[in-house]
């Protein structure tokens, strides 16, 4: 028989795995030996932590990123083919998610391995249905220019296309998301809703909603957090 191609969630951060990974989660990836994944080390680190003994050294790992060319991803899906269950791997959160897994999950499907997802945390749906903005109708952006013109530029267009009814989501680098805020609070107007929900389940996670015009009055300190914005 085929081996199923799982979409293994991870945490967004941190060693509290119990309190985001779902315990029938935990017991699967623990019995997996072939793992897509997105950096094998940090990889290694999340299996060693929900299991001090697992084997990795005795597990197989294929390296998924932007810098794997198209010709060797047919080979990751091999044990599969010969039977083998295959659990896919992001760096933080569920992958195929603003993340180069998409790109195994379509081979899968062309090549009729079964895909499973399973339950885990996704920064992206916990700041939209923590925003209090339109859980309805909503677009997800992935991450913007990072060219400070074509960024304000980009903003002004999301801005515009959520006034028609969407909220609009995007994320943003640790190390980039205080210039992310800096260009929003500049190119926004000041009546339009953001959510900025950093550090979601870590110790630290803030996650609020105000005006443009509130923000201004009380910028909080971004740098060096993980952010998913959230404008309406």
């Amino acid at each position: 028989m085929t081996g199923r191609l799982y979409l293994i969630p991870v945490t967004l951060g941190g060693i509290d795995f119990m309190k985001v990974i779902p315990d029938k989660v935990l017991e699967l990836t623990r019995q997996l030996r072939v793992f897509i994944v997105e950096d094998i080390r940090s990889a290694r680190r999340y299996l060693r932590l929900i299991d001090k003994k697992f084997p990795v050294d005795d597990s197989l790992f294929f390296e998924l990123n932007e810098h794997t060319l198209r010709s060797e991803i047919e080979h990751f899906l091999k044990p599969a083919i010969a039977g083998s269950d295959i659990g896919l791997m992001s760096e933080a959160g569920l992958p195929g998610i603003a993340d180069p897994g998409a790109r195994i999950i379509s081979l899968a499907h062309r090549k009729n391995i079964t895909v499973i997802p399973l339950s885990g945390p996704s920064s992206i749906i916990m700041a939209l249905i923590s925003s209090g903005l339109n859980g309805q109708n909503f677009t997800f952006n992935g991450y913007l220019p990072v060219e400070s013109d074509k960024r304000v530029s980009k903003l002004r267009e999301l801005e515009k296309n959520s006034k028609e009814g969407f909220a609009q989501i995007f994320m943003e680098t640790p190390y980039r998301s205080r210039k992310m805020l800096e260009s929003l609070l500049a190119a926004c107007h000041d009546n339009t809703d953001l959510c900025i929900a950093a550090d979601i389940t870590l110790p630290g996670e803030f996650i609020k909603t105000k005006k443009i015009s509130e923000w201004k009055r009380d910028i909080p300190d971004l740098k060096d957090r993980l952010v998913v914005f959230v404008i309406q």
